[in-house]
């Protein structure tokens, strides 16, 4: 593999707060040089003049779910990596939820050995944390802790109390990573807007806030009893950004996300009934929407996560209330949030980028690689300002549920390194 010299590229190093316009050369998988002029390179070296470009440490996904196996028509483990790696992500974290579940040694074994290993990106399964044909019974948490998962989490919400506070008690001594989603099905019962004017203008059944809420607020106490280190998933509601401040401020073990999309739109959108945001759970009303950003921008919400789930024209196609919830997003989330925070200049270049990149590493307890001479490289490269077109021709998912289908995006991603 030649050299590469980046000439005039911004770098971004959520690491040490690093925001500075310089030359990167990099040898094979290792970054060489960093420096304000690089005038010396080995011979065949490959210069690219990146001004106005980016270069930032990988993108790293928490949580998003692939078809392979049992649905291989809506994502692919090939097809998932393409697309993590149009999107500028090295690292992409897949729940559980395949046919078969990965809720065995065997499973998790099956995924890590199918992984593309052409492809500059790390994709990492979460086991499952309860039979997935029972729904009953735990893992065998011990057998899968050492496996090359990520951690344990079920990607839905358990389905009881008691099983909550043993998997909480057997994973503690085990220190492997925990995601759970609190979600009360009971109360949720099957709405598919938040409760609030704009679900009565609709005609849609409601989800209330409740159903998020009493789950939180049950799980906040098991976690403060028994102490075990907890990633909270698909926080979506005002009063969850405030029951997670007051945990925060007690003390409590936990980290929390919030998906991209809830970031980007509510309630008030689903008028146009478009089936690409039926999400689970679904988007908030506008007050939610603006605690998640406040509390993204106060640290109560540590990371943002892409949450893609891939679903087939067939299966989106209809009615709203009837729809599959999920939408992809792997290719289409950074220059998104980038368009409606970085551009806008309400957030920072280093603000987006620490939430999709080192604070998502530091919720799954892994280290970030510093964008540092001697060090290998695992970077994204990306355009702020070229604009494109989000057809299905150009997105590398086999799905095409995206709300932003034909229409245009500014700012792609123009490379990624990694070492395989």
């Amino acid at each position: 593999m030649p050299s590469e010299l980046l000439r005039q590229v911004r770098l971004l190093d959520p690491l040490t707060d690093r925001d500075q316009v310089v030359d990167v050369l990099i040898d094979g998988d290792i970054i060489q040089a960093i420096a304000p002029q690089i005038r010396d390179s080995p011979e065949q070296t490959q210069i690219t003049d990146c001004t106005g470009y980016i270069l930032g440490p990988g993108l790293v996904d928490l949580y998003s779910t692939v078809g392979q196996p049992g649905f291989e028509a809506r994502e692919t483990l090939r097809s998932i990596a393409s697309a993590a790696v149009a999107g500028g992500f090295t690292r992409v974290s897949l729940l559980p939820n395949t046919h078969p579940a990965i809720d065995s040694v065997e499973q998790v074994e099956w995924v890590l050995a199918n992984r593309p290993p052409d492809l500059p990106v790390l994709l990492q399964p979460w086991a499952a944390l309860t039979q997935q044909a029972e729904g009953q019974k735990l893992v065998e948490l011990a057998e899968l802790a050492n496996t090359g998962i990520c951690g344990f989490s079920d990607g839905q919400p358990l389905k009881s109390g008691t099983i909550l506070r043993h998997a909480l008690s057997y994973l503690k001594p085990l220190k492997s990573s925990v995601m759970l989603w609190p979600c009360d099905r009971a109360l949720a019962s099957g709405g598919v807007i938040r409760e609030g004017i704009q679900a009565l203008q609709s005609g849609l059944p409601e989800n209330t806030v409740l159903a998020e809420t009493t789950a939180l607020a049950v799980l906040l106490e098991l976690v403060e009893t028994i102490e075990t280190p907890v990633h909270i998933m698909r926080v979506s509601t005002a009063r969850s950004v405030a029951l997670l401040k007051s945990a925060k401020e007690r003390g409590l073990p936990i980290t929390a996300s919030t998906p991209w999309m809830h970031l980007l739109w509510n309630s008030e959108d689903l008028r146009s009934y478009n089936v690409n945001l039926r999400l689970e759970p679904p988007v908030g009303n506008p007050t939610d929407q603006a605690a998640l950003i406040e509390g993204l921008e106060t640290g109560i919400l540590d990371a943002i996560a892409i949450d893609h789930q891939p679903y087939t024209y067939e299966e989106k196609t209809v009615p709203f209330a009837e729809a599959p919830p999920g939408a992809i997003g792997l290719e289409l989330a950074l220059p998104l949030l980038w368009q409606a925070f970085v551009a806008t200049q309400r957030w920072s270049a280093l603000d987006l980028w620490k939430k999709l990149s080192t604070n998502p590493l530091k919720v799954l307890n892994q280290p970030a690689i510093p964008l540092a001479e001697n060090y290998q490289a695992e970077m994204t490269l990306f355009d702020p300002h070229q604009t494109w077109q989000i057809t299905p021709s150009a997105l590398k998912s086999l799905s095409m549920n995206t709300p932003y289908l034909e229409t245009s995006a500014l700012g792609r991603v123009l490379k990624t390194w990694r070492a395989s």
